[in-house]
């Protein structure tokens, strides 16, 4: 068996929230592995965009859409018969929703429960992953390492609206997906740690707001160089879902809950220590504190991870330095290259690059996988 137990080869998986970011990667990652992909969102959410970059539009069946329109996404789900569905679709950022947090709480808490119930009226589906955030979490500050039993909560908008979109998956979890009078419908939720790695081009992100500032010669803005998150690369996650939906469809009811997935515990660092990683792999640059004024962001937020380690023997592949060396190369490259063909095969590349590691170091998708005991 191949990686992830050939679990995706000629199965249908229906992506939302394609176009953006995790989306795109996730969805070369999935053609990689042999399945037959659609996706439904709202048009790429940046100009550039790593979708519109890497032309997936031709590589995929790409509707467009919003998961606040039931019956348009009830429509495309029932065209695509899906065997897997993975929802990313979401307002993505914390900044934005104090701007928008009608919109935000919207998207990210009534979308989910379209695409639940969705799901639901679908009989091809047998697998669905609802990707929330580790902002989910009621985040103290304390230094406590949040893991899955602890309660939701969210200071923000943002935060706030994932929280609810968890409480929304347990809902209908146990309410029509549980036990043997429920649809047979494995339902599991996955909340990763900050995800930097090539092709982000969103606003009042580090990594992009990074990029820009370095490519014209200016210093980064930083609004709190202090603030520790759980840094990792965009496939540190990716390859946590595509695990734990392989893991699903093997074993459906073990694996419908909710997953952490994160780094070790030297990926917790401050943005400080990030920023000034990036600039010394970029080989030029500066810092400064941006002016105040800024609305509440958490200082201090932490994920255990272990139940994914236990429950799946996930862990993650690369360390801080891998992490951010990995996503300095693509923005670096991608300026080099500019037809749709090679971009996609430089970041298809990384993908086959982070494989090799995994196998170098005998990690459970990426051995010959056999389903947990």
């Amino acid at each position: 068996m191949g990686l992830f137990g050939d679990c995706f080869s000629g199965v249908k998986v229906l992506v939302t929230g394609h176009t953006g970011f995790k989306g795109s990667w996730l969805s070369m990652w999935l053609l990689e592995l042999g399945a037959q992909v659609s996706g439904f969102a709202l048009a790429a959410p940046t100009q550039p965009s790593l979708f519109q970059q890497a032309g997936l539009g031709q590589r995929l069946r790409s509707h467009e859409g919003d998961v606040s329109d039931f019956n348009h996404l009830l429509r495309v789900l029932t065209a695509e018969q899906p065997d897997i569905v993975f929802h990313l679709a979401a307002q993505p950022l914390v900044r934005y929703s104090y701007q928008h947090p009608v919109e935000t709480f919207r998207v990210n808490v009534l979308g989910t429960a379209h695409v639940l119930e969705a799901v639901r009226q679908t009989p091809s589906v047998r697998v669905c992953q609802i990707i929330t955030s580790d902002k989910c979490y009621d985040n103290q500050e304390t230094g406590h390492a949040y893991r899955e039993t602890d309660p939701m909560g969210g200071h923000d908008p943002y935060s706030a609206s994932k929280g609810a979109a968890e409480l929304a998956v347990a809902s209908f979890r146990r309410s029509f997906f549980s036990g043997e009078a429920h649809l047979p419908v494995s339902i599991s939720s996955a909340r990763a740690g900050n995800v930097i790695g090539g092709g982000d081009w969103a606003l009042d992100r580090i990594v992009p707001d990074c990029i820009r500032a370095l490519e014209q010669g200016k210093p980064i803005q930083v609004r709190h160089p202090q603030a520790v998150r759980p840094w990792q690369h965009v496939l540190e996650p990716l390859s946590g879902y595509l695990w734990l939906a392989a893991q699903q469809w093997w074993q459906p009811q073990r694996h419908a809950r909710a997953y952490n997935f994160g780094p070790e515990t030297g990926g917790h660092v401050t943005v400080k220590t990030v920023v000034e990683n990036l600039i010394r792999c970029w080989g030029a640059g500066s810092w400064e504190q941006a002016p105040g004024g800024h609305p509440h962001e958490a200082k201090l937020l932490q994920l255990d991870c272990s139940r994914a380690q236990q429950d799946l023997n996930w862990r993650p592949v690369f360390d801080l330095q891998e992490n951010i060396s990995t996503t300095v190369a693509w923005y670096r490259k991608i300026r080099q290259l500019n037809q749709t063909e090679a971009i996609f095969n430089f970041t298809v590349g990384q993908i086959h690059a982070y494989e090799e590691v995994a196998r170098q170091k005998q990690l459970a998708w990426a051995v010959p996988a056999k389903v947990l005991s």
